[in-house]
């Protein structure tokens, strides 16, 4: 039987590079899904519906709240951001990895509900860094950086709610790390299906 997929949670503050470390992983990593979030936001440009996000209305999110069609929701910045939970189960149930770039509150969310999600933050160097970064990009008011770098220092007070921290100082030795962290965790015991043969089927940990 094929061991069911590793559903990764990466969070960390807007401008520690999430979005393009998912990107750089989905291509070194075979096997791996990007959950498509949901969101009451407006696409940005270049943003298409249905492969950066899945854009709805405040009404049809409430909708997928009540239904329970979402695995973690949140608001942030006003607008509400949310997994779809029915094609997160399909791919993990197929032993497929599944890996969600959402912010720590639907993280925490997430591992509640998902007891083996493997939570990863993702940090830049240093806040000099961060702030660069977010000043770097030219297309947000200083109103709006400032918000971010003042919702960076709550989200940084979970932390170590978070099983792994990753410093993004080069994509590729954050994509790097963050599949070693895959490997790893495809090696614990809880995940792995042995054969019968073996004859250790419903042992308990420390059971000798």
């Amino acid at each position: 039987m094929k061991s069911e997929g590793i559903l990764m949670v990466l969070s960390g503050p807007s401008g520690a590079g999430k979005g393009t470390v998912c990107r750089a992983l989905l291509e070194k990593q075979p096997g791996i899904h990007l959950s498509i979030s949901a969101t009451t936001r407006k696409p940005r440009a270049g943003e298409v519906d249905g492969v950066n996000y899945f854009f709805v209305s405040r009404e049809k999110f409430q909708r997928m709240i009540d239904a329970g069609e979402l695995l973690e929701w949140a608001e942030i910045y006003g607008n509400y951001y949310g997994t779809p939970l029915k094609s997160v189960e399909e791919n993990l149930a197929r032993g497929e990895d599944v890996l969600l770039e959402i912010d720590v509150q639907g993280g925490l969310q997430v591992k509640r509900k998902f007891p083996s999600a493997v939570l990863v933050f993702l940090l830049p160097p240093s806040r000099a860094a961060l702030v660069e970064r977010l000043t770097g990009r030219g297309t947000d008011p200083i109103e709006e950086i400032q918000r971010r770098l003042h919702w960076a220092n709550t989200e940084l007070k979970f932390l170590f709610s978070y099983d792994y921290i990753v410093i993004n100082r080069k994509i590729e030795e954050a994509v790097a790390t963050l599949q070693s962290i895959l490997v790893a965790e495809k090696c614990r015991p809880q995940r792995i299906k042995l054969d019968e043969s073996w004859g250790i089927t419903g042992l308990k940990e420390n059971s000798w």
